[in-house]
């Protein structure tokens, strides 16, 4: 049995493609169509990870073959054994990272099912403040932000999907040269309320990985 190789964001995006090609097997009666669908889904999927071994790449490339709803609720079943957890972390790992914070309030770690986790994310809604933690260059990374409910839905900065979101902006430690020592700089940018819904529909890192870059000035 291979080792797990998919992340949650690449396995998200495996989820929607497959969607994507369901919906037009079923839908669409041109077969010419279908099939580049099938060759558009591959493609994405191929591009999406690009680093794996032969037998890694035949066992995605089954999703060009398949036709029914079950057909692909099985396929999608049978990636899971596949899917690499995001590193677990502790009460004391959080805290490091946060020391700043004397009452941390850390979600329920064991209740986490790490397989789809791509980021950590919870609220403090007694000093409105949003905690994300990341995996980036095989460092944990922690940043906080005050975090700012609209009551309406946007598109997430992260997820790129329509959601319930708040305004989440946090302070960047990098300053000019010869700043005053009252600068700073806050990035802000809308982000869904629920990190669960977030994670669930996450299919690329690059905007969350660019965040972290700027605001801590990451390795």
């Amino acid at each position: 049995m291979d080792k797990p190789f998919i992340r949650n964001h690449q396995y998200n995006l495996i989820k929607k493609q497959a969607d994507l090609l369901r919906n037009a097997c079923n839908t669409v009666s041109d077969r010419k169509v279908v099939d580049a669908v099938r060759y558009s889904v591959q493609l994405k999927i191929n591009e999406a990870l690009p680093d794996l071994s032969e037998l890694q790449k035949q066992m995605l490339e089954k999703i060009s073959t398949l036709n029914t709803a079950r057909e692909f609720q099985y396929y999608m079943l049978s990636l899971e054994p596949y899917l690499a957890e995001f590193e677990h972390v502790t009460d004391k790992h959080i805290k490091k990272l946060f020391p700043k914070i004397k009452k941390l309030k850390v979600p329920d770690l064991a209740a986490i099912d790490y397989r789809y986790v791509t980021y950590l994310g919870w609220t403090d809604i007694a000093t409105n403040k949003l905690f994300l933690v990341y995996h980036l260059s095989g460092q944990l990374i922690g940043v906080e932000g005050r975090y700012t409910p609209v009551n309406k839905k946007s598109i997430c900065f992260l997820c790129n999907r329509h959601e319930e979101v708040a305004l989440f902006s946090a302070i960047t430690k990098s300053k000019p040269v010869n700043a005053s020592p009252d600068y700073y700089k806050a990035l802000g940018n809308y982000m869904c309320v629920n990190s669960d819904t977030c994670n669930k529909n996450i299919t690329d890192v690059s905007a969350l990985e660019k965040f972290i870059y700027d605001v801590c000035e990451a390795p």
